[in-house]
């Protein structure tokens, strides 16, 4: 990873990583009250020899062997000989595990430690074992015979003392090591939920998997008005999305110029509905004359957002109850003809997926510059599949950090296999933030199949909008 991807990591999942970073933190202020004091004090040995009662050799001095001996003797200090002798001298049990020895390298030292809850009895420990071990080192080193002399002597050359504080815990430390552990606990984390996380979030991702370059991206927009979705606002960021949508399709084959698009998506909740409608606005603004048909047939929402009635619709035109002209309202005036869903059929892939569907297409072709059908999610149902092969081709919306890659993958395979044409994917509730449209990250999606927050947002948004034309 480089630099500018830890950026976005820290950028994405800060929260969490300040979450984990106070809890550790907060542990570790917990384990520090709770943890008591304990004092340590120490004690000095000096170990010496006595030459003129050892042959030291020639290749030795006696403090050479005076340093090899000092190693022997840390390893007494928590043996019975000397701590029996202790318990006994100061009333008290001792615990081996709380004194220590050691022989600071290339010195005749012998530092000895004692640990406790309280300062003087550390200190009084810390002697009382000093002065057995001299004792002891005494009586180990003196030769059996009749008045040999000890060819070492160990001497105490510094008395152990009350510390003034606690050698445990060390606040400052136990914080900053929180800090620290912390922090590396939430960057930690967030790694493993950004390499677990198999959502597109790139161009790159896009056009890898359904091997069509991206048609356009709409940018997320938390302060959209009260207008439709921002589009009808000239100087919205979102329209200027949408133009860009619009001027593309003019290039998608030029050849053949699609009139009759359908848009979908993976599954629910991407923002499909949205879509449709704003691209449907923005050719209207262009001065096309465009219809909007709500092919939806499991969950219409065209005509609620509109604020239109849905009586009647596609589904009355298709029985051959009605007459397709009588079906379609006019919304703002006539800037955008609709064609509502109608009634919810039983059938609705079988209805979409007739001839009477194919005819209505023709007809429309011949009345309309552009004819954009909101048609339900490929993934969950074959309505939008049936349909798709009527039409001049299909626009995906993929929405940024929910659609996974695999879902993706299967949408494009499921319109390879009815021989439906994908016009262009069309990225979704890209972050305003994202460097290159693929580094960076959204606020508010959820991961479901329900409406996320910002198409709730701008279906509220059109509800205000179609009080205000009433």
């Amino acid at each position: 990873m480089e630099l500018r991807d830890y950026l976005r990591l820290l950028r994405k999942y800060w929260v969490q990583i300040t979450a984990v970073a106070a809890g550790v933190v907060l542990a570790a202020i917990v384990v520090t009250i709770s943890t008591p004091k304990q004092y340590t004090a120490e004690a000095q040995l000096f170990v010496a020899t006595n030459s003129s009662s050892v042959d030291v050799g020639s290749a030795l001095t006696g403090a050479q062997f005076s340093s090899q001996r000092v190693k022997t003797y840390t390893l007494l200090v928590e043996t019975p000989q000397v701590l029996k002798p202790v318990t006994a001298e100061l009333g008290y049990e001792v615990d081996p595990d709380a004194v220590s020895a050691q022989s600071p390298l290339d010195t005749v030292l012998v530092v000895i430690s004692a640990t406790d809850g309280d300062p003087q009895r550390a200190a009084n420990i810390a002697n009382a074992i000093a002065n057995r071990l001299a004792v002891l080192i005494q009586d180990l080193e003196t030769p059996l015979s009749a008045g040999a002399e000890s060819p070492v002597k160990a001497s105490v050359v510094q008395q152990a003392i009350a510390p003034d504080g606690p050698t445990s815990p060390r606040p400052l430390l136990n914080l900053a090591l929180g800090i620290l552990l912390g922090v590396a606990a939430g960057v930690g984390i967030a790694l493993l939920r950004e390499s677990l996380d198999i959502t597109v979030k790139s161009l790159d991702d896009v056009s890898e998997i359904t091997k069509v370059a991206p048609v356009g991206v709409v940018s997320f927009d938390p302060n959209m008005g009260t207008s439709l979705t921002g589009t009808l606002s000239s100087r919205s960021p979102r329209s200027e999305s949408f133009r860009g949508i619009r001027t593309n399709l003019q290039y998608v084959d030029v050849d053949n110029p699609p009139k009759v698009i359908v848009v979908t998506s993976s599954i629910q909740g991407e923002g499909k509905t949205t879509t449709s409608m704003n691209l449907a606005v923005a050719l209207a603004q262009a001065g096309k004359r465009v219809l909007l048909v709500e092919a939806d047939l499991r969950k219409p929402r065209v005509a609620e957002n509109l604020g239109l009635e849905n009586a009647v619709g596609l589904t009355n035109v298709l029985a051959g109850e009605l007459k397709v002209k009588d079906a379609i309202l006019a919304w703002r005036r006539g800037l955008v003809h609709v064609l509502p869903s109608g009634p919810l059929p039983p059938n609705p892939s079988e209805l979409l997926g007739s001839e009477n569907m194919h005819k209505l297409i023709e007809e429309l072709r011949k009345i309309y510059d552009y004819v954009i059908i909101d048609a339900a999610p490929l993934l969950p149902v074959t309505d939008t599949a049936a349909l798709s092969v009527h039409t001049d081709g299909v626009l995906l919306v993929v929405k940024f950090g929910m659609t996974t890659r695999e879902q993706l993958a299967r949408t494009v395979e499921t319109m390879n296999m009815v021989g439906a044409k994908l016009l262009g994917p069309i990225m979704n509730f890209v972050p305003s933030d994202s460097s290159g449209y693929g580094y960076g990250y959204g606020y508010g999606y959820g991961y479901g199949y329900g409406y996320g927050y910002g198409e709730k947002e701008m279906e509220e948004a059109l509800s205000k909008d179609s009080e205000s034309q009433k």
